[in-house]
């Protein structure tokens, strides 16, 4: 690579560790309940109303714990906390008063409070949202009733104190989840309309539910929530997204199941969210026979499934365009390997009249519970299940669709203070109408350059089935930009790649592509941003298997931009040795202000490397060593143009 040496800080970290399993710690025992039912399992006894407890000392609200909302598709309850606020009217008027209602429902547990299941961002949490009540990325009902909002909890089936098969994220939980909206609109304490809200799990079943079109739902805001259940997380470019699933799944959701013995006892290692301390199954405790039958195992199911026509990912599809609730979508740039992707298609594709996209920076779990991005919460969902429209939601035109926060400088990562140096913009709509989609060529010296340039046939080799612990890649860099320039969209990366495995009796091999943006700063440092956990992360990544190259450009959806991938098991492409093969990558959307002075810089890389986090792919079962080893090539030449086309955004004349 003649004199470029990659920056120290572009190499390996080395892989994370894994979180070791969680442990039981003195279960007690508890009588099982009848199994003679086939799976889902579970005893004929669960619709118990007597669970249900009214606390009602809190001058605040009146909390109503373990409430059983009937379900029309199930003979099992879902069970929900529900927080209702204390009028302040002392007059003899003894009529309930009637709120609209914002309503979470996810696995994570209704009744774990907040400092347990993740004790280290409780710790930082914006005090005016800290209360005994207070759960893990969802609204405070300490706070939010004293707004005039009642709260409901609930716990999604199969989780919690909510009996049934645990199936997260699929077309049933949803419809659940409809009928609890439904309930909520009919309910003495409701005004009718129920809004949404809430981050990660809690963001992305809006998007499921809110195209169900349930009853009651008159707003919602996904906040950091993929749209997306195949391409944002489980399969990004047709490569299994093992490594969080498997953490999240162990650590947040099994460990909160029905029925699971000795829960209210679980340990995880410190750092990080988990289920820990949970109250016990009040009506007992179900065998580990029974708790198999009763869930569907995500991290196993996505080991299993490969491509969107297979049930299991079939089953989870819907239409963003069947949402017609006004909808506030809050994505956040540092948000690479998740959900950023989903914040930003969903709103694109939403079928809503009102509808608005706003980008943020900083930790996934800490800026909802900022003042300035509640106060924004509270105006969107005032406006719409109140009728109290400070602002001008409601009215077309009166708020900007987007708002851009400008990543301009090298300011650190994980740092809020530092990072309200950044600048907002309002614009009229995504992508920015003004992007001027821009082509930069990669050479073979390792360049990058606005014009192509005329070589003999020639090769860059890298070593396949990279990791982050082993990270093999190449890079490109571009020359000093001559002016400050600003990157805001979607970014494509072409390149003609082949393989040679390292069996030659491999006739079937394939190529999985990583593919990041880093941006160095004019005294040559790269700029790290805010990642989901905090952590360190680069402008944005993509990925490829190229088997999955298929592009679908009859698809409505295509852009050159945004090169629309089917991933069915019909789309598959042969990949065969020594063959070249000119492929598309999508990198998620991004911003950057690149200084002048300053560099990009392409990695285009065979696994994972530094920013990826937790969210590594490194399932030998998803990239077989007799299938991926070998040596990977990017082929450049007479008819071998390697480009990557950037979303520039012209500055002021």
């Amino acid at each position: 690579m003649g004199d470029l040496n990659p920056p120290a800080d572009l190499k390996g970290k080395g892989k994370q560790k894994e979180e070791p399993s969680p442990t039981i710690r003195d279960a007690p025992t508890i009588s099982i309940l009848n199994a003679s039912r086939p799976s889902p399992v579970i005893g004929p006894v669960v619709t118990r109303n007597d669970l249900e407890t009214i606390h009602d000392g809190d001058p605040r609200l009146t909390f109503l714990k373990n409430v059983s909302i009937p379900s029309s598709t199930s003979r099992w309850p879902i069970r929900a906390n529900v927080y209702i606020p204390k009028s302040k009217d002392h007059s003899d008027n003894k009529e309930q008063k009637r709120y609209p209602v914002l309503v979470t429902y996810g696995p994570y547990g209704k009744d774990i409070h907040y400092s347990s299941f993740h004790p280290d961002s409780w710790r930082e949490l914006n005090p005016e949202h800290k209360s005994e009540y207070s759960a893990w990325e969802t609204p405070d009902p300490a706070y939010w009733c004293g707004q005039g909002y009642v709260v409901v909890r609930a716990d999604e089936r199969g989780t919690g104190q909510s009996p049934g098969l645990l199936d997260t994220m699929s077309k049933d939980t949803s419809e659940e989840f409809c009928g609890v909206i439904e309930w909520c609109a009919h309910q003495s304490w409701s005004s009718g309309k129920v809004g949404l809200l809430g981050v990660s799990y809690y963001a992305g079943s809006q998007w499921r539910v809110a195209a169900r079109r349930p009853e009651g739902l008159a707003a919602i805001i996904p906040w950091e929530g993929m749209s997306d259940y195949y391409r944002d997380r489980c399969r990004h470019g047709g490569i299994l997204s093992n490594n969080f699933i498997d953490i999240w799944w162990n650590r947040q959701v099994l460990a909160n199941q029905y029925g699971l013995p000795g829960r209210e006892a679980l340990e995880f290692p410190p750092g990080g969210p988990g289920a820990r301390s949970n109250e016990h199954t009040l009506e007992g405790v179900l065998s580990p026979e029974q708790l198999e039958g009763n869930r569907r195992d995500q991290s196993t199911d996505n080991r299993k499934h490969r491509f969107r026509d297979e049930e299991y990912y079939a089953s989870k599809d819907y239409r963003l365009e069947d949402i017609e609730v006004p909808v506030l979508s809050v994505a956040n740039w540092g948000g690479i390997t998740l959900h950023l992707r989903g914040n930003v298609l969903g709103y694109m594709y939403a079928g809503s009249k009102f509808k608005y996209l706003r980008f943020i920076t900083g930790r996934h779990d800490l800026p909802f519970y900022y003042k300035e991005q509640v106060e924004m919460q509270k105006s969107f969902l005032d406006a719409f299940l109140k009728g109290e429209d400070r602002d001008g939601w409601s009215v077309p035109g009166k708020v900007a669709p987007v708002e851009i926060t400008l990543r301009k400088g090298n300011v650190g990562y994980n740092n809020t203070e530092k990072e309200k140096v950044y600048e907002k913009r309002e614009e009229v709509s995504w992508p920015l109408p003004s992007t001027k989609y821009t082509k930069f060529y990669l050479r073979p010296d390792y360049s990058i350059g606005e014009e192509p340039k005329t070589t003999e046939p020639k090769q860059i080799e890298y070593k396949a089935l990279g990791s982050l612990e082993n990270p093999e890649l190449v890079y490109f860099l571009t020359a000093p930009f001559e002016k400050e320039t600003e990157i805001t969209g979607h970014i494509v990366a072409h390149l003609n790649v082949s393989v040679t495995p390292k069996n030659p009796h491999n006739e079937e091999p394939d190529i999985d592509l990583f593919v990041t943006v880093r941006h160095i700063d004019p005294s040559g440092n790269q700029v790290f941003y805010t990642g989901t956990a905090g952590d360190p992360v680069p402008v944005c990544k993509g990925w490829l298997r190229v088997s999955n190259r298929k592009v679908h450009e009859e698809n409505p959806k295509h852009e050159p931009w945004l090169p629309h991938r089917e991933y069915l098991s019909t789309d598959v492409l042969p990949v065969k040795p020594g063959e070249v093969y000119a492929v598309n990558v999508e990198l998620w959307p991004t911003n950057v202000v690149v200084e002048k002075g300053g560099r990009l810089l392409l990695e285009v890389s065979s696994g994972d490397t530094q920013g990826a986090g937790i969210f590594q792919h490194t399932s030998t079962t998803d990239r077989p060593f007799n299938k991926f080893a070998g040596k990977n090539r990017i082929h450049f030449g007479q008819g071998f143009e390697n480009y990557v086309t950037l979303p520039i955004i012209p500055g002021p004349n």
